[in-house]
C-alpha cells in the first residue's frame, strides 16, 4: 500500500522523512478505518478455471469489531478513535503531504519512474 502511495523514489533527508512519518500515519488510518476489503474465503478448481468465493467488503476496523478474539477496551478505543476520525481531512492531509514530499525527490538510476 506504502509504494502505492508514495512510490519507488529515494527519499534521504530528514525534512523527508518527517514528511514520510505523516503520510504513514494518517494512511495507516485512512486505510484501516475507511478502506473496505474484501477477503477470499474459498477457491474451488472447476477443470481449468478457479472460482473464488469473497466474504462482504469491511473495513479492517470493523472485522476487529466483530472478532472474538479482540478484547472488548481494545474495541472500546478502536471505536472512539473511529469517531474522531475524519475521511476527507485524512485524504486531504495525505495528499498535501504526499506533494511536499515529491520536492524531495531524488532522481536515481534504480528509482522506478
Amino acid at each position: 500500500m506504502v509504494r502505492q502511495v508514495v512510490g519507488y523514489a529515494r527519499y534521504e533527508s530528514p525534512g523527508a522523512l518527517t514528511l514520510l512519518q505523516n503520510v504513514y500515519e494518517d494512511l495507516r488510518l485512512f486505510v484501516n478505518f475507511f478502506q473496505p476489503v474484501m477477503k477470499l474465503e474459498s477457491k474451488t478448481r472447476v477443470g481449468s478455471k478457479v472460482r473464488k468465493k469473497y466474504d462482504v467488503a469491511q473495513t479492517p476496523c470493523q472485522r476487529l469489531l466483530v472478532s472474538a478474539h479482540v478484547d472488548q477496551s481494545v474495541k472500546q478505543r478502536l471505536s472512539e478513535l473511529y469517531t474522531t476520525l475524519n475521511p476527507a481531512e485524512l485524504s486531504r492531509r495525505i495528499e498535501e503531504n504526499l506533494s511536499k514530499l515529491w520536492r524531495f525527490h531524488r532522481y536515481d538510476s534504480r528509482t522506478r519512474q
